[in-house]
């Protein structure tokens, strides 16, 4: 069986090297995105279509069976158009960006905010709009800096795991204990 200092290593590990993927080749991984999208899509195609025949009446039935072909058809359009299928999902996380955003910006002026917790909400709002604006302006080379952000992303957080798999052994081997310490 796998520890838990080992289970933590190990995808620490994998979070590395899938990011300097995404930071060396960026096209690549956005092609892999738009892949993931399609599998996706696909999957939301089958599980619809099982439902549309789940149920003992008509109307959900003609339901879910448009849904699972709208789902096919995204992803036989993410496939059959991989640079397009890009561009939208930047849209998308713009658009997600700026929603997100302005409602980070709305909860710093609610009541019962420390100065400190307004200051954090206007600032990770401010750079979510500052985010979604330089998408909607540049979406093209907007997928290449997503595909950069997250290589950048999953390194940090590669390389936090392998540190707190080690802390997790030096804790185990410390106590003399066989079992990861709860909290």
């Amino acid at each position: 069986m796998i520890s838990s200092p080992n289970a933590l290593l190990w995808r620490g590990l994998l979070a590395v090297v899938i990011g300097i993927v995404s930071v060396t080749w960026p096209g690549i991984t956005v092609g892999a995105f738009v892949v993931l999208f399609a599998v996706y899509a696909f999957m939301s195609a089958v599980t619809d279509g099982v439902r549309a025949f789940a149920g003992d009446r008509v109307g959900p039935v003609i339901g879910w069976l448009l849904l699972a072909l709208l789902s096919l058809a995204a992803g036989v359009g993410a496939l059959a158009w991989p640079g397009i299928t890009a561009l939208a999902l930047t849209v998308w996380v713009a658009a997600w960006a700026l929603a997100t955003g302005c409602m980070e910006i709305v909860l710093a002026f609610q009541r019962g905010e420390t100065a400190g917790e307004r200051a954090l909400f206007l600032l990770t709002g401010l750079v979510s709009i500052a985010l979604a604006f330089v998408l909607f302006v540049r979406p093209d080379i907007g997928a290449v800096s997503l595909a950069n952000v997250f290589g950048l992303f999953s390194i940090v957080y590669g390389v936090s795991a392998v540190f707190a798999s080690f802390e997790e052994r030096r804790g185990l081997t410390g106590t003399g204990r066989s079992e990861p310490v709860s909290v």
